[in-house]
């Protein structure tokens, strides 16, 4: 069929496969980020997974895998951080952002520096997702996808009303806890399509969007999901015409589609 010639190569039914993944759980956790004010999160992780990502090549493991360990690690440490008062929210991250980007360019300069698989990973490659690759990030949305069907009602409660939900006797340095690494999971399965560096945008410009129309919780996340699936397969077809990083073209797409849910906005507060 004319105009779909490019889901005759294996690498970009891979991509798109991978895309449609990582589309559903990048605005599922990044709803209730920004709803908790901690859209940066996925930016301080993103750096923390660069520096897993870096010594994963230059120690010879699997980079998805090293940057897994890294990511949950650094998720771990800013709730501790977070949840203990000895350093602010913001400044964890921060500190986390800093030490992730210092350690990986140290690290990467050891392994050789940034040759074309490390930008691969930087900002995205259509061309990368191998079959292993592919599987991880199946599996990965998976699990993120899982758990925050499993736990939905204690993150919702968090979400909203935290003092109450403490007061109610839940367990919420856990839940925060399990927040950060699901948003920590959620970049390690993006970063091979979007790039660790443009990772938070699918997950903050989605939920930015959603919440410019929607009218519930459950409708933000729906429609979170939606423009994010409208993004990342426009930005996929587009980057293969026109040999574009899939990572940056993606996020165009998302500014595209936020620019157009504020034109709805204010028509309809016109209206009103």
């Amino acid at each position: 069929m004319p105009g779909l010639e490019l889901l005759g190569y294996e690498f970009m039914q891979r991509a798109f496969l991978a895309g449609i993944a990582v589309a559903i759980v990048c605005p599922l956790i990044g709803v209730f980020l920004v709803l908790r004010r901690l859209s940066l999160l996925a930016d301080g992780l993103g750096h923390v997974t660069f520096a897993g990502l870096a010594a994963g090549f230059l120690l010879g493991i699997y980079p998805l895998f090293a940057a897994l360990v890294a990511a949950v690690l650094g998720a771990v440490g800013i709730e501790r951080l977070r949840a203990r008062g000895k350093v602010a929210g913001d400044a964890a991250i921060a500190m986390f952002y800093t030490a992730g980007l210092a350690l990986g360019v140290v690290l990467i300069s050891r392994a050789g520096g940034f040759n074309v698989n490390v930008l691969g990973y930087l900002f995205g490659s259509i061309a990368a997702v191998a079959r292993d690759d592919l599987l991880v990030v199946l599996g990965l949305a998976a699990v993120v996808v899982g758990l925050v069907g499993i736990y939905y009602k204690e993150l919702l409660f968090l979400t909203f009303d935290e003092d109450s939900a403490r007061a109610a006797g839940l367990p919420a340095m856990a839940i925060n806890t399990l927040l950060s690494a699901l948003a920590a999971i959620t970049v390690v399965a993006a970063m091979r399509i979007v790039g660790l560096l443009l990772v938070s945008s699918l997950m903050v410009l989605p939920a930015l969007t959603a919440i410019r129309v929607a009218r519930s919780f459950r409708q933000t996340l729906l429609v979170a999901v939606g423009a994010a699936l409208v993004a990342t397969l426009t930005g996929l077809t587009a980057s293969f015409y026109l040999d574009t990083a899939p990572g940056g073209t993606i996020v165009l797409a998302a500014l595209a589609l936020f620019g157009l849910a504020s034109l709805v906005e204010r028509r309809a507060w016109a209206a009103r």
